[in-house]
């Protein structure tokens, strides 16, 4: 008799089931076309790709008048720039033609997919005015890679990532101009690629119907200032350490994915947390209670092993609980390519020189942070994400105890500072980069 065979895991199950969404929605497996198309992956006709050399432009005739930038309509988030994109795409033709048109509401049937099985996911990406006076994107090739692995975890249809960047940069070189001009260095706006399942279909079933857009909306900046929180003197992230009857994620999950699924069941946490004083959630895992996110931006700890080795740590990737963040690999690629070696550049002062540390992605829990505060090993913390960007933390409540955490530079760590300096360099044109992508305005006649 031959030995039974192992039962596939949920994670290969997922695994198969993506790449067969995948083979049906013309990716990468499908055989492409010169054209931009590709087969519907058993030699049928050509489904459509998407195409941003083909977008139609159609210019607002009602254009609205751009907030400063502390007004109240800022802090509310809920205003966007003149335009928007918009591109369709169906399981018979694939991609149609897309558009830059006026900003304004959809139309959904109260059956579309998106409205009942969570079949909608996102990116968080800025414009910058770099104090050069051009606008700019950073890193954009990572977000539009990361949309379509997030894409594909909910069976949307699939997309050629570098063509999602050209909608953005022609979204942004049109409104870019008017909405974050010049005479604004050193703002922003934000980024939204977005896609829905508007199958009106309401079975239980891989949509057949998709509709992707792109928006540019005004958005405070976080990592100054938290609106809503309640103020505590000491400056820094107050994070509440999550309970063990909450998760986030998990593994095997769709953590790993930047889907609305993952932010509506935080919500009550995070509401929890303000009114108790406390800036975001710190999510942790199982009963070890593994770190994993500091609210919807990744976490990092800066301490001393106890053999007296420098160490930055932040979360894996494998097990997918934590979003694979476009500023967390930029952190760890800056890391480790500047401070193996420590770094006394011209931009750290004297008293702030910093000394080779070694970078690490792995399992850490709250028992280490605690044993590390309780030896004076842990040096600082910081989370670090699109929105908050790099936000020193001060403080963490966890069952009951309040662990401070130094703050070595005044208002934040010294290794958090450097590499938010060099960040914001990049980002706003101060270091010519390769990670900073200038975009090309287009100053249009006004309507």
């Amino acid at each position: 008799m031959s030995p039974p065979q192992a039962l596939p895991t949920a994670s290969s199950l997922t695994d198969a089931g993506i790449a067969h969404a995948a083979t049906n929605s013309n990716t990468a497996s499908n055989t492409t076309m010169k054209n931009g198309s590709s087969t519907n992956g058993n030699g049928a006709s050509p489904l459509a790709g998407l195409d941003a050399s083909k977008v139609i432009t159609t210019l607002t005739s009602n254009p609205r008048p751009v907030p400063e930038p502390n007004a109240p309509e800022v802090f509310a988030q809920k205003t966007c720039t003149d335009h928007m994109i918009t591109a369709s795409w169906d399981a018979e033709r694939g991609w149609h033609t897309p558009e830059l048109k006026p900003y304004g509401p959809f139309t959904l049937m109260p059956t579309a997919s998106c409205l009942h099985y969570a079949t909608e996911c996102f990116e968080g990406m800025k414009l910058y005015r770099g104090w050069d006076g051009r606008l700019r994107l950073f890193r954009p090739d990572r977000n539009t890679a990361r949309f379509l692995t997030s894409a594909q975890r909910i069976a949307l249809p699939a997309f050629e990532p570098s063509e999602v960047e050209k909608l953005v940069a022609k979204l942004c070189a049109v409104d870019g101009p008017k909405w974050l001009p010049k005479g604004r260095e050193g703002q922003f706006l934000y980024v939204r690629p977005t896609m829905i399942a508007d199958d009106e279909a309401l079975g239980v079933n891989v949509p057949k119907k998709a509709l992707l857009f792109v928006i540019l909306c005004f958005f405070p900046n976080l990592d100054v200032s938290i609106p809503g929180a309640v103020e505590i003197k000491k400056p820094g992230l107050k994070l509440l350490a999550s309970r063990e009857d909450s998760i986030r994620a998990w593994p095997g999950g769709f953590g790993s994915a930047k889907l609305g699924a993952n932010y509506g069941p935080s919500l009550i946490a995070q509401g929890e947390a303000r009114s108790m004083g406390y800036d975001q959630v710190l999510w942790l895992l199982g009963k070890e209670a593994d770190v994993t996110e500091a609210g919807a931006s990744n976490f990092f700890v800066v301490w001393r092993t106890k053999e007296g080795k420098l160490q930055l740590i932040t979360a894996p990737l494998d097990e997918k609980i934590i979003l694979d963040g476009v500023t967390r690999r930029s952190v760890l690629e800056l890391a480790r390519t500047r401070l193996p070696n420590g770094w006394s550049g011209s931009d750290v002062p004297q008293d702030e020189q910093l000394e080779p540390i070694e970078v690490i992605e792995r399992k850490f829990t709250m028992a280490d942070i605690l044993e590390a505060v309780d030896d004076g090993r842990l040096l600082e913390a910081f989370a670090a994400g699109t929105a908050f960007f790099i936000a020193p933390v001060s403080l963490i409540h966890f069952r009951g105890r309040d662990i401070d955490i130094p703050l070595a530079a005044g208002d934040s760590g010294k290794y958090a500072k450097t590499i938010k300096t060099w960040l914001k360099n990049i980002m706003y044109g101060k270091e010519n980069h390769e990670w900073g992508v200038v975009i090309q305005e287009e100053n249009i006649a006004p309507q």
